[in-house]
């Protein structure tokens, strides 16, 4: 589910939705505009066509890949609901995926993994339901098809267990994005206190389930034929594609659905406040107190929403910031604060969130937060700030258009809300057109002296943290009854309902076009001379370049008294260098409009980056100033050390979390390196020493255990100039990669239970140690997989345990390997009433796989692989991804084409003689986290023996 949050350049890099452009129309073409301190932007060129019936088609051609996306978006969301008939868009967007007169029984899913699809999905905001795919350019008239039928010949096949059924699947996705994890009613609360009970944005996207367990069929009718119809829907199509002939399917597919009820638009409905109002909440899965301060904004696309934008920038993010500078360093209250700046079609909300250090008075936090903002309010914006951050919108701007899919995204977000396809030629020069003034003019109209929702979600126990004045909140909390007693259903395997009449006959499934060609990139390949690894490849489609500098070590390298040292490091590396302190350091990378991070991991040290291809090797430059030269910055250090801290505080209540980290206990025991958390516990950390951080940088950062991986608009000649310095200033040193025994795999299966009292999920984690991805059985395990529980919605763990029970809102079983062997893992969040029966159909559904595995099976698995190749290489990101795996592994860059020749060849003996091997249910770690008192004694039941406890009360 997605909450609706205004999309912008600004906010590009936070989601997929973007866009750019292909398509000539000089009818509709618009004109980018600039301001003076910038180069003018590329122009977006697109097709715009409406149907007699109000369907609005907007096309946009991207050759770059032979994938199409196609997004079918509805005009509706949780505001078109009405107070006590809440969480029907929601719902909706569940149902649509089940069944279509046509398409039959779960006949999407089935024909998105046929055709390699991406996996048909959807999301709901407060404004707006949209359903988005993409697949091979052959599929292209499938899915027109697809989606035709969704619109026009879907309602009938919604029946009383079918609605049952989902209603089950939405309460499941409440209790895991909300009831049993932290801060989850955190959004509730604001939108009760700032909204009055009729305002649509009052209730929460995923609505009360009240409503919707009390929801008829009718009820649910009603709403589906007022707003979903062809005249509030617009389709999108994006990629490689014909447009002559795309038109011509839409026109059969789509015109002789009908036209509904005229739609009138809702008004404008700012959220206004007369006082401000104080709310607190014991959280029962917090550990940290989260003080929140929420404003009345503005609408989407409003004026103003620009320049708030970019002031909730200027409060929060960077050194300079002046929330970062009081709060987090002066008064070491927190770790981070963040502003936002969220508008949705009706109204708006400026949002302020800061997660204090364990024990910390919320007072302490507002009052840093008011002497904050009077610092902003003495210092003004200066120039470089505002110059920094509209270079990173412009970054961001092109960073986010590698994707077909963000594209179509973007295509329809602009053509609902801004009745313009092509705004986003007019939206970027407003960020650029902002001054100082309008960031002043818009903190005095909407944030200084003004009444505001403030929040205080604390740990169990700890209302004494919360802010002064404030008065306890209402949450509605589920009861959870035992063993799902009264939530069960049957479904009949076919519906009975009456089809609806067609001009031709729908329930042929189109023909494939012309078959696409997988294109698999060129990688360039060159070492330096002290050892460095470099690998690249030009893409001019984008003036962009993203790199990662990658370094054998991490988790695998420290200590096991001081794990999370290399995670401080990276956090250090950041924090200035030798001649730049840490806000000098962030604003040169910043006025270059770039980013760059580092990160640890189990097995890496790694700098990962994005910059404007004109900025490349100004970028690289400090790059090699933060790899050489660190500032060691002991204040920088403490800092990184509470954060760090911190967040293992936070995970130690998360229910997800402590699933995790008690899964790699049980895979590797307790004294190997690779069953802790990379980030370390409080021990661990508490134990760190700056001079620890110094000895593994001394140690182990070295040319020798390092590749640059690079990929986008900048030639190898320019790649490797860049580096060449690093041949006298990096010279290499050994570094030896400890090796370490593959522990055993279970001999027999043992259920492990982690209680959370009071948890309304189970998370389950079943697996062992399996295989590396080096391993020749890892690819075709990955095949046997994708029935199993790899395939989504394909798979059978999906479809037995979310589509037939509404056990879950999800689950999956995957092999995660790299050059050592990994686990192959089933996980999944299930209601609690249901833990036994969830894990018991587990196991049968794996007891079973290998003599129920078909030949349709088979065939199956073989089209998804061999036509998703069209799509595996789209994005930077993936391109990166191939290069990891060519530097990492030694493989050729012409693994794909090897991967391709697996799939052709394996058989369906082959599938079940893996499956007996890596599946077996009997041989597998069963974890379970979730409430003991009363799901842990039915577990007995799995025929593994009674159930041990992880973590019993002293």
């Amino acid at each position: 589910m997605n909450v609706s949050t205004r999309i912008t350049p600004a906010l590009l890099a936070l989601s997929v939705l973007a866009l750019t452009a292909c398509i000539n129309n000089p009818a509709q073409e618009s004109t980018a505009v600039s301001d003076q301190t910038t180069e003018p932007v590329f122009e977006v060129k697109y097709e715009k066509f409406v149907l007699d019936n109000g369907l609005e088609v907007v096309f946009h051609q991207d050759d770059s890949d032979p994938v199409t996306a196609v997004a079918l978006t509805f005009h509706v969301g949780s505001a078109r609901e009405l107070e006590g008939r809440t969480g029907f868009a929601h719902l909706f967007e569940h149902l649509l995926f089940l069944e279509s007169e046509n398409l039959g029984k779960g006949g999407l899913d089935k024909m998105s993994s046929r055709i390699g699809g991406s996996g048909a999905n959807g999301s709901t905001s407060r404004d707006r339901t949209n359903y988005f795919q993409t697949v091979p350019n052959d599929a292209l008239e499938k899915m027109i098809w697809a989606e035709a039928d969704k619109l026009g010949f879907f309602i009938n096949t919604v029946t009383e267990d079918v609605l049952a059924k989902e209603k089950q699947v939405v309460k499941n996705e409440k209790r895991q994005g909300t009831d049993n994890r932290p801060y989850g009613h955190a959004n509730y609360v604001v939108g009760k206190n700032l909204y009055p009970t009729d305002h649509p944005y009052n209730w929460q996207v995923i609505g009360s389930l009240e409503d919707l367990q009390n929801a008829t069929l009718q009820d649910v009718k009603d709403f589906y034929n007022k707003w979903y119809v062809p005249n509030n829907a617009t389709l999108v199509i994006a990629g490689d594609f014909d447009p002559k002939q795309a038109k011509a399917w839409v026109h059969k597919y789509f015109d002789e659905i009908p036209r509904g009820e005229d739609i009138t638009p809702l008004a404008d409905r700012p959220a206004t406040l007369n006082k401000t109002v104080k709310r607190y909440y014991e959280d029962n899965f917090a550990q940290l107190p989260e003080l929140r301060l929420v404003w009345p904004g503005v609408d989407l696309y409003h004026p103003d929403a620009y320049a708030l934008d970019i002031l909730m920038t200027l409060l929060s993010e960077g050194k300079s910031a002046p929330l970062n500078k009081v709060i987090v360093e002066d008064k070491q209250l927190a770790s981070g604060v963040s502003m936002y700046n969220r508008n949705s079609e009706l109204a708006g909300e400026i949002m302020l969130i800061t997660r204090a250090y364990p024990g910390t008075d919320l007072n302490k936090v507002y009052n840093g937060v008011q002497e904050a903002m009077a610092q902003f309010e003495a210092t003004g914006v200066k120039d470089d700030d505002l110059k920094r951050i509209k270079a990173g919108i412009e970054t961001e701007y092109y960073a986010n258009l590698s994707s077909v899919l963000g594209k179509a995204f973007q295509l329809a977000q602009y053509n609902i809300f801004a009745d313009d396809p092509g705004y986003i030629n007019k939206e970027l020069a407003h960020y650029l057109s902002v001054s100082e003034s309008d960031i002043r003019r818009v903190y005095n109209q909407y944030i200084k002296d003004k009444a505001f929702i403030a929040t205080s979600f604390v740990p169990k126990g700890q209302a004494n943290l919360m802010l002064a004045g404030s008065s306890p909140a209402e949450v509605e909390e589920e009861k959870i009854v035992a063993e799902g007693r009264g939530e069960s259903f049957e479904l009949a395997e076919s519906a009975g309902y009456t089809k609806t009449p067609t001009r031709f006959d729908r329930s042929v499934e189109p023909p494939y076009g012309e078959l696409p060609v997988p294109a698999v990139p060129n990688v360039w390949q060159s070492e330096l001379e002290n050892g460095l690894d470099i690998y690249s490849i030009e893409s001019r489609e984008l003036p962009l370049v993203d790199f990662e500098l990658t370094l054998e070590g991490g988790l695998l390298l420290e200590d096991r008294n001081k794990v999370g040292v290399s995670g401080l490091l990276a956090t250090l590396l950041q924090k200035g260098t030798a001649t730049k302190t840490p806000e000098e350091l962030e604003k040169a990378i910043e006025l270059l409009g770039a980013e760059i991070s580092v990160s640890s991991s189990r097995q890496s040290l790694t700098f990962s980056g994005t910059t404007l291809a004109k900025h490349y090797e100004e970028t690289i430059a400090l790059l090699k100033e933060m790899l050489l030269t660190p500032r060691w910055d002991e204040k920088e250090f403490q800092l990184a050390k509470q954060d760090a801290l911190s967040t293992i505080a936070q995970q130690s209540a998360n229910p997800n979390s402590i699933a995790d980290n008690a899964y790699f206990t049980l895979l590797y025991g307790d004294e190997h390196i690779l069953s802790q958390n990379p980030i370390g516990s409080e021990a661990s950390v508490s134990a760190i020493t700056l001079d620890d951080v110094k000895q593994y940088y001394t140690q182990y950062v070295s040319p020798s255990v390092a590749n640059f991986l690079v990929v986008g608009a900048v030639d190898s000649n320019t790649v490797k100039a860049s580096l060449t310095s690093l041949n006298q200033a990096w010279p290499a040193k050994a570094v030896n990669i400890p090796t370490f025994n593959t522990p055993d795999r279970p001999a027999a299966a043992k259920v492990y239970f982690y209680d959370v009292p009071g948890a309304k999920q189970s998370e389950l984690r079943f697996g062992y140690i399996a295989l590396a991805e080096t391993d020749d059985d890892f690819y075709p395990a990955t095949l046997m997989n994708y029935k199993l529980g790899g395939g989504g919605f394909a798979s059978r763990l999906m479809q037995t345990l979310r589509e037939g029970k509404g056990y879950t809102y999800g689950v999956r079983s995957a092999f995660y390997g790299s050059d050592i062997p990994g686990p192959f893992t089933i996980s999944s969040g299930v209601r609690t009433n249901v833990t036994y029966e969830s894990a018991a159909l587990v196991k049968q559904i794996m007891a079973d796989y290998a003599q129920t595995f078909s030949e349709q099976d088979l065939d199956n698995t073989k089209s998804y692989f061999m036509k998703s190749a069209a799509r595996q290489f789209e994005t930077a990101g993936a391109k990166l991804s191939m290069l990891d795996k060519i530097s990492s592994y030694g493989w050729q860059p012409d693994y794909a084409k090897q991967r391709q020749h697996d799939v052709q060849t394996i058989t369906k003996a082959d599938i079940v003689k893996l499956a007996k091997q890596y599946a077996d249910p009997n041989r597998m770690i069963w974890l379970v986290v979730g409430d003991a008192e009363t799901q842990m004694p039915r577990l007995a039941e799995l025929g593994f023996g009674e159930p041990v406890l992880l973590n019993p009360k002293s």
